[in-house]
């Protein structure tokens, strides 16, 4: 059986719900009780796509101003990442280009080059009428900066979590030469 390891990025704005999206997929519980990430956090899952055992090492990066500098050096070695925005928070996806931005500081040319998967948190929150990015304009944001999907997600109902990592994991494997 083949197997393979890669490290993956989620970065975006403090608050989307990187860390409560995470934990849902790690652990298969939603809570609302996470504290803020200061820095970074570090977490693993293994999983499986077409007979292929992958071993994700997934890197929670703080989304506060005075955490985002750290973004470039921790990217190093990088096969992947995921950007998060929240659908209820305009500003969450304007900012997109910053952290892009901040990716192209990476010193690792890899990284600069790591297949992106947009996503939009949060999604439970349009049944409420609270969604203020609509789908089509995240789409379109992501395709500026040749993001290569974009999944819409609720950490708080479990939709779409578990494909947002087999999304990307998948993608890593294709882009190795694994798939």
């Amino acid at each position: 059986m083949t197997f393979a390891r890669y490290k993956m990025c989620i970065f975006g704005d403090g608050g989307v719900g990187k860390t409560t999206l995470i934990n849902r997929y790690v652990s298969g519980k939603y809570s609302e009780d996470f504290k803020m990430t200061i820095g970074v956090d570090f977490y693993t899952k293994n999983i499986e796509i077409e007979g292929i055992k992958v071993s994700l090492q997934i890197w929670d990066f703080a989304g506060e101003q005075q955490f985002k500098n750290l973004l470039p050096n921790y990217v190093i070695g990088a096969s992947g990442g995921i950007y998060m925005y929240d659908i209820s928070r305009f500003y969450s996806i304007s900012h997109l280009e910053d952290w892009i931005k901040l990716l192209d500081k990476a010193p690792d040319k890899q990284a600069q080059r790591m297949p992106i998967l947009l996503i939009g948190g949060k999604k439970d929150l349009s049944m409420e009428g609270k969604r203020v990015v609509e789908t089509s304009y995240a789409f379109e944001q992501g395709q500026k900066f040749g993001i290569f999907d974009l999944i819409e997600c609720s950490s708080k109902t479990g939709e779409n979590v578990e494909k947002i990592f087999y999304c990307i994991a998948r993608k890593m494997l294709e882009i190795s030469g694994i798939l």
